[in-house]
């Protein structure tokens, strides 16, 4: 994955504050918050379950505040350096899927048209391949909100999701390496050792587009569109997730672009 020399430097004293789960009962987890294992099978959570986000009046940036959607079972955090043009998010939370999510959100208030894209890097400390680092438009910060997403898995798979009602499961197309899907290691144009290294997520009317860059060439459209309909104003930013709800991990966001238009993800 791409990883620059200063987004590992700045990493360094995030780190030092990221969430501990010593001493903390992770019995108050849900058995379907877990992720997958040998042992055990995450499972979309009940229908009546959902739980409260935290909302923080936290400018960073281009944005204007930030939320742990969700209310994940470790609080996130989020830092800016505007010398290097680098966001980075450390976060929780059981995943951003099924019916409902919990990540750390980075945000600001918008209307209309959207152009949204980044360099990406996931630093997956903990080697684990459903984390995701997302380019979100959610309609509120709610848990179950409609949304629409560009998404990098920590296991290099690319996808364009969208939850288009209020608590239905998302849907997705995905693209590149997981598991068994898209994976083809005998051709040679297959995508198995590409990751994004810049993600763009596009909004023009009640279209959302996915536009990549694999290896630094300019950014084109992956994909098909799919239909979602926001009433304005909405929210549109940055996230993380870690898809383990009792460990946080990190994502870095940097030459983050947010215009209020159509056609300008670069």
């Amino acid at each position: 994955m791409h990883r620059s020399t200063t987004a590992i430097t700045a990493l360094l004293a995030v780190l030092a504050f990221v969430p501990s789960v010593s001493g903390a009962d992770t019995n108050q987890i849900p058995a379907w918050a877990f992720p997958q294992s040998a042992t055990h099978t995450q499972v979309a959570p009940p229908p009546d379950f959902h739980r409260p986000g935290q909302n923080f009046d936290l400018p960073l940036g281009i944005f204007e505040g930030q939320s742990d959607i969700g209310g994940p079972f470790l609080p996130g955090s989020a830092s800016y350096d505007p010398g290097k043009k680098e966001y980075i998010i450390t976060s929780a939370g059981y995943n951003i899927w099924y019916t409902r999510d919990e990540f750390r959100y980075v945000w600001k208030k918008i209307s209309g048209d959207v152009s949204l894209a980044a360099d990406v890097t996931l630093v997956n400390s903990n080697k684990f391949g459903d984390c995701k680092l997302v380019l979100i438009i959610r309609q509120n910060l709610e848990d179950d909100s409609p949304e629409a997403l560009a998404t990098l898995h920590g296991g290099g798979m690319m996808a364009l999701a969208y939850r288009p009602e209020k608590s239905v499961r998302v849907k997705d197309m995905e693209y590149g390496q997981m598991g068994s899907r898209g994976r083809n290691p005998s051709r040679p144009d297959s995508l198995v050792a590409i990751t994004a290294k810049r993600l763009g997520l596009e909004k023009h009317g009640d279209e959302f587009a996915l536009f990549v860059s694999l290896e630094g060439e300019p950014m084109h459209q992956f994909g098909p569109p799919v239909t979602v309909h926001f009433d304005g104003p909405f929210y549109a930013g940055i996230g993380f997730c870690s898809h383990q709800p009792d460990k946080t991990d990190t994502a870095v966001f940097s030459n983050v672009i947010l215009e209020n238009a159509a056609g300008k993800v670069r």
